[in-house]
């Protein structure tokens, strides 16, 4: 089989960490890269994760191309996809499979590895969706108390995001009560 990339995106409370998680589980043969991260080690987090960084050692792996994407999250701290962590694997004929949101999902598909006519690597890409709005709103009201102003916020994100499902090769919706069939789909999405 030829090593790929895939990358699922959608919006926040859909269910893409227990799919991941479980696709993690059942598929020891996939690769799931770690990010590189300016933030502080939590305590009893280990390397398995995050490739835990400084900020000078960030600007070195940017400006020495080693990074494909990187974003800034609340707080300043920094988070990028690793080349390393993915065109080797890719080479080894594994399929890697990278969570992003809208910002990562543009850098890498703009990326000169999986760009153009005959580009130098495969991507593919699966957005989940809601089975409607209403069940998203509902999955993040339920996580943790939010203000109002935090949950306009946060469905002005949703709206953003889920006009990123047209420029997915597939489309995958999590039905509610129905994860099962929904990690199924997405298997066979990704194993073909």
């Amino acid at each position: 089989m030829d090593g790929k990339l895939v990358l699922i995106i959608g919006p926040s409370g859909v269910g893409k960490s227990v799919i991941l998680s479980t696709l993690k589980e059942k598929h020891p043969d996939l690769h799931f890269p770690r990010s590189a991260t300016t933030r502080e080690r939590r305590d009893g987090e280990g390397d398995d994760l995050y490739h835990f960084v400084s900020d000078d050692e960030f600007d070195k792996l940017i400006e020495e191309n080693n990074v494909l994407e990187y974003a800034v999250v609340h707080g300043g701290a920094r988070y990028g996809t690793l080349v390393d962590e993915i065109i080797p694997q890719i080479e080894k004929g594994i399929t890697v499979i990278r969570e992003v949101d809208v910002q990562g999902f543009d850098s890498i598909t703009a990326h000169a590895f999986f760009r153009g006519e005959d580009p130098q690597y495969t991507l593919d890409s699966i957005f989940i969706l809601p089975e409607n709005k209403e069940q998203l709103i509902k999955h993040i009201t339920e996580r943790a108390p939010i203000d109002d102003d935090e949950l306009k916020h946060r469905i002005a994100s949703m709206e953003h995001e889920l006009k990123y499902a047209e420029k997915c090769n597939h489309k995958i919706t999590n039905k509610e009560g129905k994860l099962d069939e929904t990690i199924a789909e997405v298997e066979k999405t990704i194993l073909g």
